[in-house]
């Protein structure tokens, strides 16, 4: 019997998001809990899923308000460890007009890039149905043989493996490195949430081209390619499909969106209780069209973690849209 449906391994970090600007353009800035891993295992936990996060922060105010957000949203932090050699990294955001993000790291190093193979928890791993990953933990040593070792393990253990190449361009030395190592996740991983722009670095192709590729030329199960406001394709060796995006929302902050769509998609091929592959049309499309609910939703409010909407929200959306 599995003690968790997810195990994660990767960043946790602050989201500084600028709210204001004064008269010479210096920002104004709130705080948010952040990092991709998280923000997916809050989604699992929010609709009832066990959660686990492996990790490294620094021992310092923000680090110890990170493993308590994790701790009172139902993550199992045992396996985040504190540092006192660096600083808790911190990710400094500005949104347009349309509440799309980018992103500015204060991360030379970051603690969660120190993360060593000795200071993981891998009974954690062992206690897991599945084990979700990024690139992030990837850019740098020690992290990225911690997380090489880390998916092996997984792996060998007959778990399910999940993964999100969550490209942050700034973090890579250069552009044939991140895409050196998203190729690696991707040949390691059972089910790919991946986004139409990632789709378009790594292969130049279209999402549902790209969807089909990386069914055929890698060891995937099934692909959700992500498309923002214009919904997702979604594939595997059955059947393959597209749900549209949701309109009319007011969005005004699309950090963690795309890792809450992830966490929400695979809670529910987990609560399916069959294999990604085995899943047919009407099943993922039921699936998607809840994960892309809970993400749109989660746009009308500020925050990874703090923006996902509870279980009933999502459930009057579908019912009454």
């Amino acid at each position: 019997m599995n003690k968790y449906d997810v195990v994660a391994l990767g960043e946790l970090l602050i989201d500084f998001t600028c709210v204001s600007q004064d008269e010479n353009g210096y920002p104004t800035v709130a705080a948010h809990p952040g990092g991709a891993p998280a923000n997916f295992l809050a989604a699992v936990n929010n609709f009832g899923g066990k959660t686990a996060m492996i990790g490294k922060v620094g021992e310092d105010t923000f680090g110890h308000l990170l493993i308590s957000t994790l701790e009172q949203s139902g993550i199992d932090a045992t396996g985040i460890v504190l540092s006192k050699d660096v600083f808790t990294t911190l990710a400094f955001v500005t949104l347009d007009d349309h509440g799309d993000r980018e992103f500015a790291f204060s991360r030379k190093p970051g603690a969660d890039t120190q993360l060593k193979v000795g200071e993981i928890k891998f009974d954690l791993i062992d206690a897991a149905k599945a084990f979700h990953f990024g690139t992030l933990s990837l850019t740098h040593e020690p992290a990225k043989t911690a997380t090489y070792n880390a998916v092996e393990y997984a792996k060998k253990a007959g778990k399910l493996i999940t993964f999100d190449p969550n490209l942050r361009m700034p973090l890579w030395d250069t552009a044939d490195a991140a895409k050196s190592q998203a190729l690696w996740g991707l040949n390691a991983a059972d089910i790919i949430k991946i986004s139409n722009d990632e789709v378009h670095f790594l292969f130049a192709l279209d999402p549902e081209q790209g969807a089909q590729y990386i069914l055929q030329n890698f060891g995937v199960k099934l692909v959700f390619v992500t498309c923002g406001e214009n919904g997702c394709f979604f594939a595997n060796t059955r059947t393959c499909g597209h749900v549209p995006g949701i309109k009319g929302l007011k969005v005004i902050d699309t950090c963690g969106a795309g890792d809450i769509f992830g966490g929400s998609a695979v809670w529910k091929v987990l609560e399916s209780g069959k294999e990604p592959d085995s899943l047919g049309f009407e099943e993922l499309r039921s699936i998607v069209s809840f994960a892309c609910a809970t993400a749109s939703l989660s746009t009308e409010r500020n925050g990874g973690i703090s923006s996902i909407p509870k279980p009933e929200e999502i459930e009057h959306y579908l019912l009454y849209s």
